[in-house]
């Protein structure tokens, strides 16, 4: 059995937060800990209960570096890079503070013990939002259920999808048949840093709630 940290129900929804500069990119992610968490993921609903979900976890070095770069080629100029490496400020502390923290990630990328890239058969290319809609709700819970499950075994992740701009690049790389199956996403996978993560400060939910109408 693998080592849990034992929290409850609502400690790990509330406390699994982005991980960044505190994984660990030295110790190694067991493999059978990877399909613990996947078994544990796939108990999430899908539509018509079809789990058309598929699991593509990266630990080649090499192909490792090969994303990092297609990751970095996009991330750079979103966050506003210069050519230089420098980054200008927002204005906004916080925003700074999560953007830092992007930038240490992706300079980094390539180091993690792990990448895992979900996916879900079919395409969204010019779908309606219903089909969207659908392909996106039959695999985004399990992906959520998977962050979660890292976290009850002192793993942490973080949910980044510029990598999306070059899918069709990532797909040839790693053998995805493009035209049938859609990336969701990029997730650096490796223990964390201690694991004394607390809740999130959030704006109280009654800003956010409505009864019965707008």
């Amino acid at each position: 059995m693998t080592s849990r940290l034992g929290l409850s129900a609502d400690e790990v929804l509330t406390t699994t937060r982005a991980v960044r500069k505190r994984i660990d990119f030295d110790r190694p992610v067991p493999r059978e800990v990877v399909l613990e968490c996947v078994e544990i993921a796939q108990q999430a609903p899908t539509g018509s209960n079809t789990q058309g979900w598929r699991w593509v976890f990266v630990d080649d070095p090499e192909k490792k570096a090969a994303i990092a770069d297609l990751y970095r080629a996009n991330f750079y100029p979103y966050v506003g890079m210069t050519g230089d490496g420098e980054i200008v400020s927002s204005g906004n502390e916080q925003g700074d503070r999560i953007r830092d923290s992007a930038v240490y990630m992706a300079r980094r990328l390539h180091e993690v013990p792990l990448m895992a890239i979900p996916c879900h058969t079919g395409r969204t290319d010019g779908a309606d939002t219903f089909s969207q809609a659908s392909t996106w709700g039959s695999i985004l819970p399990a992906v959520w259920s998977f962050l979660l499950a890292l976290r009850e075994r002192g793993i942490g992740s973080s949910w980044t999808t510029l990598h999306l701009p070059n899918e069709r690049d990532v797909a040839e790389l790693l053998g995805i048949p493009y035209d049938e199956v859609t990336q969701v996403g990029l997730f650096p996978i490796g223990y964390t840093i201690g694991t004394d993560f607390k809740p999130a400060t959030r704006v109280r939910a009654e800003k956010f709630v409505r009864w019965n109408e707008w």
